[in-house]
């Protein structure tokens, strides 16, 4: 035992810190069951707290823990229920159980969040709504505004695919132990304007170029990419200064940079086939 939670001991290996605040577990549980999808998902659900709200809904339910102490404690509790199962494994990797459309809920481990949310923004994984718990500092790049310095990657990538809205935020007294920052809770759903997935990879990796080195111009990063020449021509046909930094561009106009770029990659792939 431990201090605030009777059922299972919080390990700092895992990053676990055990959502406790009864208004935050029913927002969340709300948002979550507000899907019509046809099955559940729970990323990290720890001791359960989460979990036998999910399981009340009566749609299968899934859940995926990496602690194998949390999983023995998930089998006794609700093992007998027919529509809940259990997956142990890595949820940055492991195979996801396979369904026709998900809704994701998840008091998400904070030294794996961000490539857990990357994994669903970049994979074909069908869910219809994902509702996260994220450190503040994190929730705040991927709500991240053009101009300021949370802006950067993860926040174009989230913005482009998902409608994201934010729930709540939270102080450590929400969780036992209590972490030593603010948390956020935010709900996505899928942007009917999305790119496609193969586009989605290709993004983050012009994206990751773009903003390697934040006090550069865009036209520094992209040296040894593309020509100086012609990286002015693409930004003034978008009608972007030429000193340009990655953080002050849109999000909307990467979606723009990043076909000038494909397009200029093909032709020189036309032109190397030709000759």
């Amino acid at each position: 035992m431990v201090e605030g939670h009777p059922l299972l001991s919080p390990k700092k290996a895992f990053g676990q810190n055990f959502l406790v605040q009864r208004s935050a577990i029913d927002t969340i549980l709300r948002e979550a069951l507000a899907s019509p999808a046809l099955g559940l998902l729970e990323i990290g659900p720890g001791p359960g707290t989460l979990t036998e709200g999910l399981l009340v809904d009566g749609r299968p339910v899934w859940a995926m823990d990496l602690d194998p102490e949390a999983i023995a404690l998930l089998a006794a509790r609700f093992g007998g229920l027919s529509h809940f199962h259990l997956l142990q494994g890595d949820a940055v990797r492991a195979a996801l159980p396979e369904g026709d459309s998900w809704s994701v809920v998840g008091n998400l481990p904070y030294n794996a969040a961000t490539p857990i949310l990357t994994r669903f923004l970049l994979e074909p994984i069908p869910w219809e709504r994902l509702v996260f718990m994220f450190q503040l500092e994190v929730g705040q790049k991927i709500l991240g505004r053009p101009g300021t310095k949370e802006f950067g990657p993860l926040s174009v990538l989230s913005q482009l695919c998902c409608r994201v809205t934010r729930l709540m935020k939270l102080g450590p007294g929400a969780f036992r132990p209590s972490p030593k920052v603010d948390s956020v809770v935010l709900r996505f759903d899928p942007h009917p304007d999305a790119p496609d997935y193969a586009t989605r990879t290709t993004l983050l990796d012009l994206l990751h170029r773009s903003f390697a080195h934040r006090r550069k111009t865009l036209a520094n990063n992209w040296q040894g990419f593309v020509d100086a020449g012609t990286t002015l021509e693409i930004l003034k046909s978008l009608k972007l200064p030429s000193q340009v930094r990655a953080e002050a561009v849109p999000v909307e106009t990467w979606r723009e940079l990043l076909k000038r770029v494909q397009d200029l990659e093909r032709g020189k792939i036309a032109t190397e086939v030709s000759g």
